[in-house]
This record gives structure tokens, sequence and C-alpha cells, in this order.
């Protein structure tokens, strides 16, 4: 690869083209509020080579309209507002502080998406490597402020948005150390709805930031096509059964899923190659046997 590709920092970890492809397993709120499910989708993305767990990270009174606050749904812990459901959903300090400990000793990273300002707060008291901006947040520019405030790599997701929105929050952010997520909003998309190609025309509009995929598709093929196309960050949702209570979990890989999908992604990484032809080593017995004319190297 070109030495001018664009590279970042996570963590320990760089990033960038001639990198290996960093892999997110997103567990976000698939843990139902549990802190064993976290563990156990925890030992799933190192199990499976993953480089990340992310989660969500929510203040549930900023985070949520305040209109949604006292409709009722059916939960498995009976029927409560969304409120209420929100909180039992959301992770505090002793969780968390649970989770970084395990990671670390795991040797994998974890981050989140905080989806408000008092949330970033909360995730710098744990030194995490890297902050998330989930498409819904993309126009949210206080947020975006803040997240940039901690000198850290964000990375975007741009679902929902458009090409301005988008084009608004890279100037928010800035350009020079951030990592843009191509990703549809739809829980699952349908394959006619990812649009894998804006993979290009993002690299092609920023071509300093790195590139990469947040899929919500079922299935790995499309996320793997994203890969050859060039993505050099991949997030999945993660799950520990799709048949899970969850508005994520039908749009998430299952564990032998994610097995695959980061076995796969090694695969094509290495494939893809550096765009120089070259006659390989393997190549000559059959230039030797089969070329009848011009058979050199």
């Amino acid at each position: 690869m070109s030495s001018a590709a664009p590279t970042r920092t996570i963590g320990d970890r760089a990033l960038g083209a001639d990198q290996p492809v960093y892999v997110c397993a997103e567990i976000g709120i698939n843990h139902n509020g549990e802190l064993r499910n976290a563990m156990a989708l925890i030992d799933a993305a190192v199990a499976a080579g993953c480089d990340a767990v992310k989660f969500q990270k929510r203040t549930p009174e900023i985070a949520t309209p305040r209109d949604q606050w006292d409709i009722e749904r059916d939960t498995p812990w009976g029927r409560m507002t969304y409120i209420d459901y929100r909180h039992r959903v959301e992770f505090g300090q002793d969780e968390y502080a649970q989770i970084d400990a395990y990671c670390k000793q795991q040797g994998i990273h974890w981050f989140a998406s905080p989806w408000d300002v008092p949330s970033v707060d909360f995730l710098e008291t744990f030194d995490v490597p890297t902050y998330k901006v989930a498409s819904a947040s993309l126009t949210d520019d206080e947020l975006l402020r803040r997240m940039r405030a901690t000198g850290k790599t964000v990375v975007l997701s741009t679902g929902m948005s458009t090409p301005e929105q988008i084009r608004h929050a890279v100037e928010v952010l800035g350009s020079s150390n951030i990592v843009l997520l191509h990703a549809t909003s739809t829980y699952p998309a349908k394959p006619e709805e990812l649009n894998l190609r804006m993979i290009n025309t993002l690299a092609a509009e920023f071509p300093n930031v790195p590139i990469g995929y947040s899929g919500h598709e079922t299935g790995l093929q499309t996320t793997l096509a994203a890969v050859a196309l060039g993505a050099v960050f991949v997030e999945r949702h993660i799950t520990l059964d799709r048949a899970m209570w969850g508005s994520d979990q039908a749009a998430s890989v299952e564990p032998q899923g994610l097995e695959r999908l980061v076995r796969d992604i090694r695969v094509i990484e290495a494939a893809r190659g550096d765009g120089v032809k070259k006659i390989y080593e393997g190549e000559l017995a059959a230039m030797k046997k089969l070329r009848r004319v011009g058979a050199t190297a």
C-alpha cells in the first residue's frame, strides 16, 4: 500500500490500509442489562479473535426523548415505562469496572458509544482507547465536540445521514483523528440498502481518513465484501442467541458466526495484497511447464 495511506491509533493498535483489519464486536445493549451476558459476549469476541468489544452508554433522562418516557412496553421484566426500561438495561460504575478489569485480563479493547456529554465524562474515568459516534448522534455537535476534546481517535458511523451532514460532522470533529464508517441504520438491513460502494465514495471524498464499515445486516457475505472493498475497521453487533429479546438481536451475529467472520476477514485481507503485479515463486514451475514463448521471469 502507498505510504500516504491514512492511519490512526486505537490504544496499542495501528489502524489503516497497511494494517490488519480492526474488528469490533458490538455488544451494545444485547446483554439486556445482565453482567453475566456481557461477560459471555466478551468471551465470544476473544475466542473469535476480535480486537474490541463495544457497548452503548446513556444517561437515560438526557438520551431518551421526553415524549417517550411514559410509553409503556412489555419486557422480560414485566410491563414498564420506556424510561424505566432504559435504566434497567444501563450499566453503571460497578458493572463497567468489572468489564474494564475483565477486558484487560483477556487482552481485548473495550469502548462505547456515548449518547450524551455526561456519558463521555463517565467513560473518561476508564481511559477507553477510542470513542464511537452512533449514527443517530452524528448531528449532535455538542457531543462531537466533547469527544474531540478527549484527544482520542473518534470512530464516526454515517448511517441515516446525508452527505452534507457527514461533511459537517467531519468538520466539527476534525479530519485528522477520526475513522469514518459506512453504515445503513436499518435493523436488519436489506442487501439492496447496504450500498457498499459508499466505502469507495467516502475514501475518495476524505482521502486522509481511514474508512470502515458498520454492518446491521443478517449473514456475513456483505461484511466480507466490505473488507474486499477496502474497509480497515469492521463492526458487527454480536449476540448469544438471535432469538433473545431485544431490538438489535436479530441483526446480530452469534458466536459461531463471529468466529467464521473474523477467520474470513483475515483470509480476505491477506488476499487483497498491495496492488503491485509480480510473478510469485509458486508460479515459476507452472510458467516453465506451460508457457511456450518467453518463459522467463
